[in-house]
């Protein structure tokens, strides 16, 4: 028996070192891999190599329960789509070129192979996809189009015309409204418009042909900056929306957003580097002073509407005597109004704390099946006239915020009943994916606009017709999507307008290191 025993454990040991062997190997390809369950509703991915989350730009959580779909963006009329669609309805191997956007919105062109996993069977079980980059090769072919009609020749020419005229050129930069430098390759100023020389207080004299870095008195000697362009400009990535803070002689501190780009072009403008500076500071005050605001005034409001809310209930509790049934409905009309203002005035607070990173995480480990089934439960109850059906499991624990969770759970399935006037389904599907365990909230109302999809999550953003209908503050998304970012999981959605919509969140499922912290 004996013998036996540690046979079993000479196999497992085995395959472990085998399934290591394999992960390795898939990490270390050069092409991008994916993993779907096809077992799951809408075929979510469960495992991706590090080529690919190079390749496309995305972190690994924020890959894992998406469809491969998300890739294409809002490019969804491509005819290869309806090809993929298709193969894996059959449960057939598929080789397609596409259009997909990485994760900063930059178009790359992937030939993608996909090839169903059969059990014995006879059940696709799963999906591996294997794609490559063959942007070069695309953009090759197009040049070779070009060539042959001679338009590439005639654009080449006319850049280099209006690239030559230094004056054409100066005017543009002078009448931006924004501050613009443009250096040498050695990081020497070359140009600085009047913008950037009335905002910094500096004369053209003293700034045109001396390095960067030296300007004034060393003032824009910032570490993050001659990082931002000795390190991460080299690479021919531009640098967008890099937020640098610094105190200036003179002038004080000062909040900036840099904007940076590599000129490549031949000839007499080559290796040029652009900067575009927009100073925040006021913006940024403007912010703050708003959230100061909302917070005093939340709380504020807290002290006495807890006073009518303790009011409110004791004429519940004890009605005077002889009360009419009108009497007593209209008090209880109050006390659910009094319960709506309380609840968004908790709202402001919880924006207010996510804005100044005060809010709190009570971080413990929970069982995410009951945490998701008892707020569903609840929510049934309370609105007996829909059916809130959840299906599906996910064995696992989850260190985080029990509450907020909860918290996110009771918004997503709200506004769900909240924007389905015409429907009284949500659906609720709960699974593993990877890592991960997945959320999906699913409604049949009016749906998001493309559009708005893309600033749903923002905060106090409210779409026009929703506004007209709907009350609210357009914090509840907000609110949620930060939580589950704090808890290292991603928030999106996916709708079509007159057809509902889908919101759906991953958590980390804890592991052993969690455990031990």
């Amino acid at each position: 028996m004996e013998t036996s025993k540690d046979s079993r454990n000479d196999q497992t040991s085995s395959s472990n070192m085998n399934l290591d062997l394999y992960l390795q190997a898939l990490n270390s390809a050069s092409s991008g891999i994916i993993i779907t369950d096809n077992t799951q509703p809408d075929n979510p991915i469960i495992y991706c190599n590090k080529a690919f989350q190079t390749i496309t730009g995305y972190k690994n959580n924020e890959i894992i329960g998406h469809n491969c779909r998300f890739l294409q963006s809002q490019d969804r009329m491509q005819p290869e789509r309806l090809e993929l669609k298709e193969a894996i309805k059959n449960g057939k191997e598929c080789k397609v070129e596409i259009r997909n956007y990485r994760k900063n919105g930059k178009l790359f062109w992937n030939e993608l192979f996909i090839s169903p996993v059969i059990n014995d069977k006879g059940v696709v079980t799963h999906f591996i996809g294997v794609q490559n980059d063959i942007t070069d090769r695309k953009k090759a072919e197009h040049e070779l189009r070009e060539e042959k009609t001679s338009v590439e020749r005639k654009i080449q020419e006319r850049t280099k015309e209006l690239l030559g005229n230094e004056i054409f050129l100066s005017s543009i930069i002078q009448t931006v409204r924004e501050s613009l430098l443009v250096l040498d390759a050695n990081y020497t100023v070359i140009s600085a418009n009047s913008h950037f020389l009335n905002t910094f207080k500096v004369t053209s004299e003293d700034t045109v042909g001396t390095l960067l870095f030296e300007l004034g008195n060393n003032q824009w000697d910032i570490e993050p900056l001659k990082e931002l362009l000795l390190k991460i400009l080299p690479t021919s990535n531009p640098v967008i929306d890099f937020e640098v803070e610094h105190d200036f002689p003179h002038i004080g501190k000062k909040i900036m957003l840099l904007n940076a780009y590599r000129v490549e072009f031949e000839g007499q403008y080559k290796d040029r580097i652009l900067i575009a500076i927009e100073d925040i500071t006021e913006k940024r005050e403007i912010d703050r002073r708003k959230d100061d605001f909302l917070s005093i005034a939340s709380h504020e409001l807290k002290t006495p509407l807890t006073t009518i809310k303790g009011l409110v209930q004791l004429l519940q509790r004890m009605p005077p005597e002889g009360a009419t049934q009108k009497y007593l409905s209209t008090v209880d009309k109050v006390g659910t109004y009094v319960d709506r203002l309380n609840n968004l005035i908790t709202e402001l607070l919880d924006t207010s704390k996510i804005q100044s990173g005060n809010i709190e995480l009570h971080n413990e480990p929970f069982d995410i099946n009951k945490t998701i089934k008892d707020t569903v439960e609840n929510l049934s109850l309370a609105t007996p006239a829909y059916q809130i059906t959840l299906s599906g499991h996910a064995n696992g624990m989850i260190l985080g915020d029990e509450l907020q969770i909860s918290q996110v759970m009771n918004n997503l399935i709200s506004n769900a009943i909240k924007y389905s006037p015409g429907s009284d389904k949500i659906e609720i599907y709960l699974s593993k994916v990877g890592d991960f365990v997945k959320i999906s909230v699913t409604d049949h109302g009016m749906g998001i606009s493309p559009q708005d999809q893309a600033k749903i999550f923002e905060r106090f953003f409210r779409a026009r017709d929703i506004q007209k209908k709907f009350p609210g503050l357009g914090i509840g998304l907000y609110i949620s999507h930060e939580i589950i970012a704090n808890h290292k999981g991603t928030l999106w959605v996916e709708s079509e307008i007159g057809r509902g919509s889908t919101f759906s969140f991953t958590l980390p499922i804890m592991n052993d290191d969690d455990n031990r912290k």
